[in-house]
């Protein structure tokens, strides 16, 4: 069989394309149609399944455990996403199919050969230290020695930037010349960050693209040289966003949504809320505990300000018994709290475990007093080489959300902001593409 090479480029569109000439050489540009929502993990399992959320599972970066009564997100474990994955469809047709996940989510627990995945080290009294999961474990010391820890802080928060995008290419290079699997994933999150901080059309996010593409350059050249078709796609396209919608506090202004107060800070209480939101870009799943309550709280989301839809769930008992879509200029926090002072201290961290919803104000340093910010993580970091307990206080809260110029998980509404597909093969050129279709598209191009 053919060996493979997915590139999982995010935030890739047709405009960021004319930005970087190695990867435009791959071949056709093709346009990839994603699954609602169009965030990270959906669209991940939906291109690895061929299913749509409703067959996969996986209804967004994270949802509300209703077993557990916890909101969850950014889980790591791979059994959470059903359907059968594209190497086990391969593995039918060539026993012995070898896969490397290199970074792409849900990759801890899967059956492939070779696994590397940021994972902190939690250590007893609190502190995070970088670094990464391997499988098998002796990967994570051949990585290491060759390339320095994973790091982690320049993979998501305010330090977010290419040195981390650059440590996952120069692995899955280590890991093709190495161990020479057939299927090799590679997930790029570089373009995240800029477009979700300034906009996809700000000049930093050409900027960005173009030093992604000197940092692939080497990845593409080792894929050709084993002969590997290349495929470079992209989840979804950032689109300019102007407006956060806070879908918690209108709940909680009218009585549905029920805090927790511990230590004088407000937590969101999901047993007793009648209704509550698990934010998630341009998209929110509303979780309705009475079924009577739904259409209520249908009627009243429907009139808040930057919500575009309201839709019936996404046909999985994941799904929350409503699902909003934001307008085009708008996306949702997760915020519920009225009163800053009362707001949870991990409201103010790189926090992306606790909080209930994803927060993209973690990009800044608080926009209300950045140079106040970056002085309270100086103080941080010395009390963290002193071995004492520090809290990293750098993200900022409304004025955080003010200052997000990029977002996304609606479906797009043109070409030029959608998500794309290229492939050295000529047999990729498609023209356009959906994402459920994508699986089917890789096992032909792996028998070629």
């Amino acid at each position: 069989m053919t060996k493979l090479v997915v590139l999982d480029v995010v935030g890739l569109t047709p405009r960021l394309i004319e930005h970087m000439p190695r990867l435009r050489a791959i071949g056709a540009v093709n346009r990839l149609d994603p699954v609602l929502p169009a965030v990270t993990c959906s669209v991940q399992a939906s291109l690895l399944t061929g299913e749509t959320p409703a067959g996969h599972g996986i209804v967004g970066n994270g949802w509300y455990f209703r077993d557990l009564g916890e909101v969850l997100l950014w889980r790591q474990h791979h059994a959470l996403v059903g359907g059968e994955k594209v190497w086990q469809a391969a593995r039918k047709r060539s026993p012995g199919y070898t896969v490397a996940n290199i970074c792409w989510w849900y990759a801890m627990g899967a059956d492939v050969d070779w696994t590397v995945t940021p994972r902190p080290v939690y250590h007893a009294d609190g502190r995070k230290e970088p670094d990464c999961y391997t499988d098998p474990p002796e990967l994570h010391d051949e990585l290491t020695a060759k390339l320095g820890t994973f790091p982690l802080f320049t993979y998501w928060g305010p330090g977010a930037g290419l040195a981390s995008s650059t440590w996952i290419c120069r692995a899955a290079e280590h890991v093709m010349a190495a161990h020479d699997p057939d299927l090799t994933l590679v997930y790029v999150p570089h373009l995240d960050y800029d477009l979700q901080r300034y906009g996809p059309g700000d000049p930093r996010a050409a900027a960005a693209a173009a030093e992604l593409d000197e940092v692939l350059g080497p990845l593409l050249d080792a894929a050709r040289a084993r002969g590997a078709t290349i495929v470079a796609l992209s989840e979804y396209g950032i689109t300019p966003v102007r407006r956060p919608v806070d879908v918690n506090r209108r709940l909680r202004e009218k009585g549905l949504l029920r805090v927790h107060t511990q230590a004088g800070m407000e937590y969101l209480d999901p047993w007793t809320s009648r209704a509550f939101a698990v934010a998630d870009h341009q998209i929110a799943h509303v979780y309705v505990r009475d079924p009577a309550d739904v259409p209520a709280v249908a009627e009243l989301l429907e009139d808040l300000p930057g919500v575009a839809e309201v839709r019936d769930g996404l046909g999985h008992a994941r799904s929350g018994e409503l699902v909003l879509v934001a307008e085009p200029d708008a996306w949702f926090t997760y915020y519920y709290w009225l009163d800053d002072a009362r707001a949870p201290d991990f409201a103010r961290l790189v926090d992306i475990h606790r909080k209930p919803g994803y927060d993209p104000a973690e990009l800044f340093f608080d926009p209300a007093g950045p140079a106040a910010a970056k002085r309270r993580a100086a103080v941080a970091l010395a009390r963290k080489k002193l071995g004492m307990r520090y809290l990293m206080r750098v993200v900022g809260l409304d004025a955080g959300a003010r200052a997000v110029r990029g977002s996304h998980g609606r479906l797009p509404e043109s070409a030029e902001d959608s998500p794309v597909l290229l492939c050295s093969d000529p047999a990729g050129a498609v023209g356009r593409i959906a994402a459920t279709d994508v699986k089917s598209l890789l096992l032909r191009l792996a028998e070629r």
